[in-house]
Order: structure tokens, then sequence, then C-alpha cells
């Protein structure tokens, strides 16, 4: 299944209820980020950000074919690893010995959880906007912005087949594309 990886969500909601396994893969690859950041956003250990991460898949799994909207697959992710976060955080202070006056957990989870799901969905919504991008320019983006250490542009100019001067002309070309891209969607 050619392309799976470059559907909209529409499609890929549709692919993955006729039982096709690479649009299951092209799906979960779409959001791992996206699930995986949130437990990371409430402090969670890797470890644990892992079992939050698979727990939400099983239930995007099972809850899939009730999915009324598949564009509103965002948001109902953002709101299921949530829940699983808040679940596992009860989980944890069940097991944990506790002051019984100490209630600060539970009286900041609302407004930082509201925070953290905003954070979230303009996350997601900025990688939705990098992946509608042409190939050259995601990859561009990703270099300079998302991986550590930053690259200097003589090395991503000899990665992406350029010339070094012309690294920061395609950057500001391909910024200015995501900048049209995301005040279409309203970010």
């Amino acid at each position: 299944m050619e392309g799976a990886s470059v559907w909209a969500d529409t499609q890929l909601v549709k692919e993955c209820l006729r039982g096709s396994e690479a649009a299951w893969s092209a799906l979960i690859d779409k959001y791992k980020n996206l699930i995986f950041s949130i437990p990371i956003k409430y402090g969670f250990s890797t470890d644990d950000a892992t079992d939050i991460f698979q727990a939400v898949c099983v239930e995007l799994l099972s809850e899939l074919p009730k999915l009324r909207k598949p564009k509103a697959l965002p948001k109902w992710i953002i709101q299921v690893a949530a829940h699983k976060c808040l679940h596992h955080k009860r989980q944890l202070q069940r097991i944990e010995a506790r002051d019984p006056g100490d209630e600060t957990f539970e009286a900041s989870v609302p407004a930082r959880a509201e925070g953290i799901l905003r954070e979230a969905e303009k996350e997601q919504s900025l990688r939705d906007a990098v992946s509608e991008l042409p190939p050259r320019c995601q990859r561009l983006i990703h270099m300079l912005f998302f991986e550590e250490p930053p690259r200097p542009y003589q090395q991503l100019a000899a990665e992406l087949g350029l010339s070094t001067g012309s690294v920061g002309f395609i950057r500001q070309r391909c910024l200015e594309r995501l900048r049209k891209r995301l005040n279409e969607t309203g970010f």
C-alpha cells in the first residue's frame, strides 16, 4: 500500500477499519509524537510514557470504529492520552505512601491539564502543517529545528544536495510556505 503515510485521516481511518496493516502503521507513525508527548508533558518517566502510549494505542484500536468524524482524531487522541495520564497518576498515588493533607496534585490538575492539551493541539497542528510541505522543505525544517544539536549549513547543504549559499534562501521559502499553511488552518 504505497502512499499510506501521506493519506489524510479520513482515508487512513477507512483503511484501518478495512484491516490494512499498512494503514495502521501509518496512523500510529503519524500520531506517535503526539501520543508520547502528552505523558512527557505531565512529567512521567520514559517508561511510564511508553506504558501510556501503549494504552492509548490499544484504545485507538478498539474505539476507532466508533469515531464519527475522522477529522476529530487528533483531539480524540489528545483527550484519551490525557485521561490515561490522569488514570496512571492516580494508580501511582495509590501505590505510593502519601501525606493525607497533600492535595497539591488534585488541585493543580485541571489548570495544568488544560494547558497541556492546548499545547499538544498546537504541536500537532504544526506537525500536520510541516507534513503538507514538499519533501525537501520537510527535511530541511526537521534538520534545522527538530534535531539536537543543530547542524551547520555546510552539512545540511551536503545532505540535501544544495550549495551552502542556497540553504538560507530555501529555508526562508520553506518557512514562508509553513507560515502560509499555518495561517490557512487558523494557527
